[in-house]
């Protein structure tokens, strides 16, 4: 009970299909995702319920999970939470209704990578799973480039690219694979400022408007965990009326 596998249209250029999991008890609705992205090659699992989900996302082997917020058994933020303790670089969609506006940003803040707002098309749907998946397949490509450039550290912040590993005056900080995205962005380009659309489309590979939250709420949890007062950012700067940039050298020095 609480549990499906929808098989998906076959492996990729002669590999295992990427496994993607949904959570959501609206039964319609899940298998219309589903159809869809076994549609684009993806193998789904599916739960309608909060604890089957939870078993079933922390199990691993999935490449994205679907979320749902408002779940029978588990809060859908609760589950979130709990995910992103278990695996702090799968992706996380979470699906939300308009007036779930609180619980969306809440979401955003907890780990989940991006928002579809219900009711949604099916084409939208597709096309951020496709970005996420996207996204996070080419963070592992890269971390042979990555690895080529080492560490770099600013006052006491230090981010090593090779091991996407950061760490504020010796300790370390936990990003999600989003977070270190958004920071390695910033830490390579010091001085330039990137407007939230900017960052959408290099950060998370598409743009639409309207998602603005989807950025600000990465950039206020990204400040605080590096930040020595979030509240008075030195490294991640507001550029008032474009977005957001990263200090450069000259104005970290003590």
């Amino acid at each position: 009970m609480g549990e499906r596998r929808h098989e998906g249209a076959g492996a990729h250029e002669g590999g295992p299909a990427k496994r993607v999991l949904i959570v959501e008890d609206d039964r319609d609705l899940s298998n219309l995702m589903a159809i869809n992205l076994r549609q684009i090659g993806l193998a789904v699992d599916a739960a309608s319920d909060g604890p089957s989900g939870l078993k079933r996302a922390v199990s691993g082997g999935h490449a994205l999970i679907v979320l749902d917020l408002m779940l029978p058994g588990l809060d859908g933020l609760e589950l979130c939470k709990a995910v992103r303790r278990a695996d702090p670089t799968v992706p996380i969609l979470i699906l939300t209704a308009r007036s779930e506006e609180v619980d969306k940003v809440a979401g955003l803040e907890l780990g989940a990578d991006d928002y579809v707002t219900k009711p949604f098309g099916v084409r939208e749907l597709v096309a951020r799973v496709k970005a996420l998946l996207r996204r996070s397949e080419g963070e592992r490509g890269s971390r042979e480039e990555d690895g080529s450039v080492g560490t770099v550290s600013i006052a006491s912040l230090a981010v090593d690219f090779g091991k996407r590993r950061v760490t504020v005056q010796g300790s370390v900080a936990e990003l999600t694979a989003k977070e270190f995205d958004l920071l390695a962005l910033f830490v390579r380009n010091p001085g330039r400022a990137f407007s939230r659309s900017q960052l959408l489309d290099l950060v998370w590979g598409y743009q639409f408007d309207g998602y603005d939250h989807t950025v600000n709420s990465h950039i206020n949890r990204l400040r605080s965990k590096i930040e020595p007062d979030p509240a008075n950012p030195v490294y991640l700067r507001t550029v008032w009326g474009v977005g957001y940039r990263f200090a450069e050298p000259s104005e970290l020095a003590d």
